[in-house]
């Protein structure tokens, strides 16, 4: 542990952990649980995004309104998300109310009702969000990538799920699947900002401590596939392409990849955006980042284009990407490792961010990596390193996905040039 930060383990497998920042009046208080779609059978693919959705609509104490009047009149700003491999639930407010942060958000992810009428008027809310979703090319890139990476394992599906199965999960179904995942083995309580460790503990220990402790939800790790998905989409007037390669799981704690991302593609000056963008005008967008969570890594390139430069764009990726694995520029990799330095210190400025990284550590690591050891290791990452991290990405094959406005023949003619450019698994 740090200065900061505290850690205990209820005799349940729940952990609390607390960040001490004393600059700060507020209080950020998070519940995590090791649950995500990576978890769903495809039969129940999307059921924990509405049980996300569907833990604010009553609970054995308080009606939604009744929650929601509890928290606000607080002050108190409350959200949730679900990933592949976590859903968290989120109260942010002031420093003192941290306890009744915990009690509350305790209530949501406990004794939630699930109320047959609520469940039929959020269902045509998730409804909405999902057409929302399919309609959005990017989203759909991302999408076809993820299937493109991993077939039918569960890492592959989507976290909102597919309409059939929003518009049939029934009550017992979130029932069923919340009491099966929702274990003391698989949760962490977590606050930071004005917080006292000893009094998060204690609520946590009366809100918790009778939760059955159950079994660590694992996943599985996917074998990766690659190769190439296309879809078209009408009214998108862009070529989205989403272009990637398997890296180390969060399992791995391994610097390189992120290292590789932030050299390939952050910031104007970086090969990706002074490239595809600065000198040959193929971009008004382009990112790279390394997905590193539970049980799998994604090397993932983003990039919207004009159909007319969908194969050029795709032909300058793929040198680029030779390139670093051919040699790593000794100025590229001390931006990027500045870069890295510099976003990290400023993450250490949100607690959220703060509180989500050491929480995955914990659900996945079993451990919380110290700060600064995390980036001593990322600074002494060399260029040989990052090299060989390029050369076996490109070795073990592309996974491509093209959404938007994707013109006919797009997916074979970008088959064809990933293939000749080496970068393609050869067909079994």
């Amino acid at each position: 542990m740090t200065d900061d930060t505290q850690l205990s383990t209820l005799a349940n497998g729940v952990r609390v952990l607390s960040i001490a920042l004393p600059h700060l009046q507020t209080a950020s208080v998070s519940v995590f649980v090791r649950a995500g779609s990576g978890h769903e059978s495809r039969a129940l693919n999307g059921i924990g995004h509405v049980i996300e959705h569907m833990v604010f609509k009553g609970t054995d104490s308080r009606d939604a309104r009744r929650f929601n009047l509890d928290a606000e009149r607080l002050g108190a700003e409350v959200n949730a998300h679900t990933d592949k491999d976590h859903t968290a639930f989120h109260m942010r407010g002031l420093g003192p109310h941290a306890p009744q942060f915990v009690r509350l958000l305790a209530d949501l992810v406990r004794h939630a009702t699930f109320p047959e009428a609520e469940l039929s008027r959020e269902r045509e809310v998730l409804l909405h969000e999902f057409t929302e979703d399919e309609d959005d090319p990017m989203s759909s890139a991302f999408k076809l990538f993820d299937a493109a990476c991993f077939g039918k394992h569960p890492l592959a599906q989507p976290v909102i799920g597919t309409r059939r199965n929003i518009e049939r999960f029934s009550r017992a179904d979130l029932v069923s699947h919340q009491q099966r995942l929702y274990t003391g083995a698989n949760l962490v309580v977590a606050a930071a900002g004005a917080v006292a460790h000893n009094t998060v503990l204690r609520e946590a220990e009366a809100c918790f401590g009778s939760m059955a402790p159950g079994a660590p939800n694992l996943l599985s790790a996917p074998a990766w596939l690659g190769g190439v998905r296309a879809r078209s989409q009408a009214g998108s007037s862009q070529s989205h392409l989403v272009l990637g390669f398997p890296v180390p799981a969060l399992q791995a704690d391994d610097p390189v990849a992120p290292v590789a991302a932030a050299l390939l593609g952050e910031g104007m000056s970086s090969p990706l955006m002074d490239q595809l963008r600065e000198q040959r005008g193929l971009v008004y967008y382009a990112a790279c980042s390394a997905d590193v969570i539970d049980s799998a890594g994604q090397f993932v390139i983003e990039a919207s284009t004009s159909p007319a430069q969908a194969a050029e764009c795709l032909g300058a990726l793929a040198a680029l990407l030779r390139e670093q694995a051919e040699q790593i520029s000794a100025d590229d990799l001390a931006r990027a490792k500045n870069q890295i330095q510099v976003r990290r210190l400023r993450g250490l400025e949100k607690p959220g961010r703060r509180l989500e990284e050491a929480a995955l550590d914990l659900l996945v690591l079993g451990r919380l990596r110290p700060r600064q050891e995390g980036l001593d290791r990322m600074q002494a990452v060399s260029a040989e390193q990052v090299r060989s991290a390029f050369a076996a990405m490109l070795g073990a094959g592309a996974a491509l996905a093209l959404s938007g406005r994707v013109v006919r023949g797009s997916a074979d003619r970008a088959e064809g040039m990933l293939g000749d450019a080496g970068l393609l698994r050869p067909a079994p």
